[in-house]
């Protein structure tokens, strides 16, 4: 076995790998006899398949498969022990690669192209200034936030005159025709269509008795047939008017800023007063738009780091070749609109596989642990859910990390948000206060 590398420039280098006949012949040897063990050929028993014949049958599969067995290894760990920094995949070169002849006696050459990173001494220090949003956490935020916990902890009570918003529960009975009646049904003035139809509800009381018209009034034969619960053909005919006669009056109300609501959003957190709550949401609300400026500080950093690499050679027509050799589906037509901002993506990966390696950064799980309860929090949080139960969020996270996909993503993320809070530690940070609406004014 004998691997040459030839540098084409400073970023492209071919791969000679000269296989000989020992480096492979005992492997297909020992493949070949377990075929003819498993063989099973008309006119000889198992096992009794002259080898000459099993050879005719698959030697040049076998010879193939464990060459580029050999081959494949050579290439790689060469690779390896050289420490060669390389973009992509090695592919076949396309100029250099003579025929190959299974059946020949002699040594077999494979050449290969491949793409090596630009030279790129990265430094970084408190000359580079990277900007940071610190994002100011108003009252009103918290007011919102506390009107969501008002309404989320609620309750119904009984009402005694019908408003827009309130649930009803009665009986209707279609006019004249007291056969069809419906007992118990449910009906709310905020979810009907017709303006003077819901007017005909608002007012009443207990014991009242509306006539209105379903069809007017909602104007959707799905929900005409829920109410009356009949099928949707029979819905879709009726336009007779019913008498709802209501039987109950249900208001949902806000829960009152009190202690049982304090111990409701924040158990055993020792809430005892207004004050307290509304410290300790703004502590969450605050913790919520972190990771917004983190994202931007991430999308700065990326710009700012990215620049220092304008001018460094990269093996641009390597890497639409290997695009399009490992994406099926995309065309040259794709990967050349697409390119710029498939180079900045390497270009980032490159500064942060060496800020990684400099810093000496490894993610353990306790980091994929961490960062799964984080996107959790944040999944939860657009939600209007800042404390999410402990059984509840590790539940959640459990079921993040059965999924391979997903814990590869978190184990990737963990590792750049290390990457980034190495480059803050070293940068410069120009910290600036902002809204949050100035700040979602840098994304429009």
């Amino acid at each position: 076995m004998n691997v040459v590398l030839k540098n084409t420039d400073d970023v492209n280098a071919i791969v000679t790998v000269t296989v000989s006949k020992d480096d492979y012949a005992e492997k297909v040897e020992k493949k070949l006899k377990e075929y003819r063990r498993k063989a099973n050929v008309p006119g000889f028993r198992p096992g009794m398949v002259p080898m000459g014949l099993v050879k005719k049958m698959y030697g040049k599969a076998v010879t193939a498969e464990e060459v580029n067995g050999v081959l494949s290894d050579a290439l790689y760990n060469y690779i390896k022990e050289q420490n060669l920094d390389i973009l992509g995949e090695p592919l076949p070169n396309e100029t250099e690669q003579k025929a190959i002849d299974f059946d020949s006696e002699e040594p077999l050459e494979f050449v290969f192209d491949i793409a090596l990173a630009p030279v790129f001494d990265l430094q970084l220090s408190k000359k580079d200034k990277i900007a940071y949003y610190d994002i100011t956490i108003t009252d009103e935020m918290i007011d919102s936030q506390v009107k969501s916990y008002c309404g989320r902890f609620g309750s119904y009570e009984p009402a005694e005159s019908v408003e827009e918003n309130d649930v009803l529960k009665g009986d209707v009975t279609e006019v004249g025709n007291d056969e069809c009646k419906i007992e118990g049904v449910i009906l709310s003035p905020m979810h009907l269509k017709d303006a003077d139809q819901k007017g005909l509800f608002v007012g009443k009381k207990v014991g009242d008795i509306v006539t209105f018209n379903p069809q007017k009034a909602m104007n959707n034969a799905a929900e005409i047939a829920s109410f009356l619960k009949k099928t949707k053909e029979e819905a879709e005919a009726i336009t007779s008017d019913f008498a709802f006669e209501i039987k109950q009056i249900t208001r949902y109300k806000e829960a009152a800023i009190d202690q049982t609501l304090f111990d409701k959003v924040f158990p055993n957190e020792g809430i005892a007063d207004e004050a307290a709550f509304r410290a300790k949401i703004g502590e969450g609300v605050k913790e919520s738009y972190v990771n917004d400026s983190e994202y931007k500080f991430g999308l700065d950093a990326k710009e700012a780091l990215v620049k220092k690499m304008d001018g460094l050679q990269f093996p641009e027509a390597f890497l639409k070749r290997w695009v399009l050799a490992t994406n099926e589906k995309m065309t040259a037509e794709e990967v050349d609109k697409n390119f710029d901002a498939m180079l900045k993506d390497l270009k980032w990966y490159i500064i942060k596989d060496k800020i990684a390696k400099a810093n000496d950064l490894k993610i353990e799980a306790a980091d994929i642990d961490a960062e799964a309860r984080k996107l959790a929090k944040i999944q939860w949080a657009q939600y209007g859910m800042l404390n999410v139960p402990e059984d509840i969020l590790a539940n959640y996270v459990a079921e993040m990390k059965k999924q391979k996909e997903t814990l590869k993503n978190l184990a990737d993320k963990a590792l750049e948000e290390k990457v980034l809070a190495a480059i803050k530690s070293q940068v410069k940070l120009d910290t600036k206060s902002t809204s949050y609406e100035d700040f979602n004014k840098m994304f429009a």
